[in-house]
């Protein structure tokens, strides 16, 4: 089975989705002064120039940080792809990130997945990327770009999961070949902080709900990128990597799975598993 370099992808991380300006710069620069060091972002948040400019006002040393872009539809074409990148590290003022992903299939089909997983791999041997993966993919899809770069090239494959959608066919495969899962919507927007199960585990460890949820996501070997634009929230939600949950625990949260999906845009979204 593929390793991926025995894991590249840090298991926490800062989410930037939905918060422009302003309040983007505020929340990275907070998260990296409470310790975050990874932070995703996207070309299609509209907010990759901000994210750069907080991260250039705090002064982080580059080498200390682990950054995520990911790669919008419009862009998919073999001759869009890398300049479009470029054009992203420009916004992120770097000359490379750390992790590159495209963000959702090409809509119908209109870019063939090894086109756009070979220009990703491109980007890589350029040096303009240290890692590739994939989001939002089914197994279907999985299977082709596996075909296109093999597994050990696709470092992870970013999904909505959590309490009330676990997804676990999606990961099982990808588990199986050594891809590794990033939990995105990890809180279910919020949903899941006032569920009762929850709520009785976070009691019984002194946590918050949102530290049991992304401790658990964590303890299933998921890799988690929560936001948020409060201080206390993202000092709160770092401390999550501290808690363990008992089997008991972790079987009770298993138990809340109710195939919930929160994120299904027509359009792009593919046949999920």
């Amino acid at each position: 089975m593929n390793t991926n370099n025995s894991n590249p992808i840090p298991a926490f991380g800062l989410g930037t989705f939905r918060l422009k300006g302003q309040v983007v710069i505020d929340s990275v620069k907070n998260g990296l002064d409470v310790g975050y060091r990874t932070i995703d972002t996207a070309q299609i948040y509209g907010n990759e120039a901000e994210v750069g400019q907080a991260i250039a006002e705090r002064g982080v040393a580059r080498k200390d940080l682990f950054i995520t872009t990911k790669i919008w539809t419009d862009n998919y074409a073999k001759d869009k792809l890398v300049p479009s990148l470029k054009d992203s590290l420009a916004k992120l003022r770097t000359d490379h990130v750390d992790l590159t992903l495209i963000h959702w299939p090409s809509p119908g089909n209109a870019v063939p997945v090894a086109e756009f997983m070979g220009a990703l791999a491109d980007a890589k041997a350029q040096g303009l990327t240290r890692h590739i993966g994939v989001s939002n993919f089914n197994i279907a899809l999985m299977k082709e770009a596996i075909a296109a770069v093999d597994a050990q090239n696709i470092a992870t494959n970013q999904i909505e999961l959590h309490p009330y959608l676990q997804n676990r066919k999606a990961a099982e495969f990808a588990k199986s070949q050594g891809i590794h899962i990033t939990s995105y919507m990890t809180l279910a927007y919020g949903k899941v902080l006032n569920d009762p199960v929850i709520e009785s585990i976070a009691k019984a460890h002194g946590a918050t709900t949102a530290q049991v949820t992304l401790a658990w996501a964590m303890q299933l070997g998921y890799a988690v990128i929560p936001s948020s634009t409060k201080r206390a929230n993202l000092e709160g939600n770092l401390r999550a990597q501290q808690l363990r949950l008992t089997e008991a625990e972790m079987a009770q949260i298993a138990a809340l799975d109710r195939g919930e999906r929160l994120t299904d845009p027509a359009g792009l979204s593919p046949a999920w598993d």
